[in-house]
């Protein structure tokens, strides 16, 4: 009886060390790889600042290589700010363009407000039907501005919205972007340099910024601040790493694996041939590039995705927990239908670098980590309750855990200052530095496990958006006149 009870206790302690280990190394691995990310990043921004600062964007611009461009803007119920951001896009630098604003089916005043604001008149443009939509209720066209063109169709969501969009497009060229964020004058010479130095880049992505907090006219941005929110400040860090850090380290091993919607170039051939947006899931922005990835490869044919550094869009993250949550639990969801869809690209040699390394990276470093974060807070918990902890897995799992991944937001704080800081002040520089120590005593727990719950959401089938409330981006506009 003795012998099975220590045999007992031997497995379970084999076991527990298993996990325990098991659970360090993971923690370990993930940090080393974003802090790898992080570094290669900065490198890669400072030789894109020194290429910039000797090649001036109007002289490039001047010549016959640009690519025209259509911006498509989805709006769905943005009445408190689509007047302010068409406004920010008619004015953007750029040498010849089309702004379509899609209105998908809002239920407030959202048209209203654009017919007030821009003098919006029926047209007669006919609607190619390159890809397949809903219903198409009406176009406008502005009596003063030449280049803005609005839609009115029925609801589809975001991804129906941008395909519509293409149909109109009339140039090579697409951006798509978010119905609440707001562009800098400069970002579209920015975001489009690459296509004139590659003929082979398919997408080009820009980096996103919280527009919480910033001063907002009817013109676009006239003050860059930070929110008086600690939730909105703790979203700037998170922004950073993921998205001047991160995404630019992806960009830098040719192993891009996503392109924000909420502001991306893409070559409107490759897209249509594609087959557009895909309008059965919810993380379309995400599902198009991996999509774009197999296309290409299968075809053999020679391709680039990027992210640019410095065109920067900026819009409004959530300020509420309950918002913040649904947002997370959203891009959880959408990620884990991607990676399931495109699965035999998982460790497939067939699709090269993407096949080995971006899905790997996305599956177990993304997709993954909520379950297994988890799990490694329950084991340290159970062991500090059952008083079975042993000393050097605490000592390491604090380390690891939580000191690595604070490290790795400092850095990324540091980083972004030295390489084009965009808060003025040493009261705004030292916020931000104790947002990136503070976000991961709290907050990162908390997001961890939003996305759990997301993972679950996800096996049982959970489908939607879920209702997501904004402030605003700009001035509100006046009502429109009955």
């Amino acid at each position: 009886m003795g012998r099975r009870a220590g045999a007992s206790v031997s497995f379970r302690v084999l076991i527990t060390g298993f996990i325990e280990w098991g659970i360090l190394a993971y923690f370990l691995a993930l940090h080393l790889t974003h802090l790898g990310l992080i570094l290669r990043a900065f490198f890669s921004i400072r030789g894109y600042l020194d290429e910039v600062e000797t090649d001036r964007l109007d002289t490039a611009f001047e010549t016959t290589h640009y690519k025209p461009m259509t911006l498509i803007c989805p709006a769905y119920n943005e009445e408190a700010g689509v007047v302010a951001s068409v406004n920010s896009l008619v004015s953007l630098r750029y040498p010849e363009f089309q702004v379509v604003v899609v209105n998908d089916g809002s239920g407030d005043a959202t048209l209203e407000r654009l017919i007030a604001a821009f003098k919006l008149r029926p047209s007669h443009r006919v609607l190619r039907q390159l890809l397949p939509t809903a219903e198409v209720k009406g176009i406008y066209e502005s009596a003063y501005v030449p280049n803005l063109v609005v839609v009115d169709k029925a609801n589809g969501g975001k991804a129906d919205a941008l395909n519509c969009g293409m149909n109109l497009a009339r140039y090579p060229l697409v951006c798509c972007m978010d119905g609440d964020s707001l562009l800098e004058n400069d970002s579209l010479l920015r975001i489009a340099r690459p296509f004139m130095d590659r003929p082979d880049l398919v997408a080009s992505g820009g980096v996103i910024r919280p527009l919480n907090g910033c001063k907002v006219t009817a013109m676009g941005i006239r003050g860059i601040h930070l929110p008086e929110s600690w939730l909105a400040r703790f979203q700037i860090v998170e922004y950073l790493r993921a998205f001047l850090f991160g995404r630019v380290g992806l960009a830098s091993l040719d192993t891009m694996f996503i392109v924000s919607g909420a502001f991306g170039v893409f070559r409107k051939d490759l897209v249509v041939q594609a087959g557009g947006f895909e309008t059965a899931t919810i993380g379309e922005d995400f599902e198009l590039i991996v999509r774009l990835h197999r296309h290409l490869r299968e075809a053999h044919r020679p391709y680039h995705i990027t992210l640019v550094p410095d065109p920067v869009c900026w819009t409004e993250v959530p300020e509420d927990f309950k918002m913040l949550g649904r947002q997370r639990n959203r891009w959880q969801r959408g990620m884990l239908e991607t990676l399931w869809r495109h699965r035999r690209m998982w460790f497939n040699p067939k699709y090269g670098r993407v096949g080995l390394f971006s899905m790997p990276y996305f599956l177990f470093f993304e997709a993954l980590a909520p379950v297994i974060e988890v799990t490694g807070y329950i084991a340290f918990g159970w062991s500090l309750w059952d008083h079975s902890i042993n000393s050097a897995f605490a000592i390491l799992f604090i380390y690891v855990a939580l000191l690595l991944g604070v490290l790795n937001s400092v850095i990324s704080v540091v980083l972004q200052e030295i390489s084009g800081h965009r808060y003025q002040g040493f009261k705004a520089w030292s916020l931000l530095l104790f947002s990136a120590v503070a976000e991961n005593f709290g907050y990162r727990q908390l997001t961890v496990w939003w996305r759990l719950k997301g993972t679950f959401d996800w096996v049982r089938g959970k489908e939607g958006w879920g209702q997501m409330k904004r402030k605003g981006i700009g001035p509100a506009p006046p009502a429109p006149r009955a």
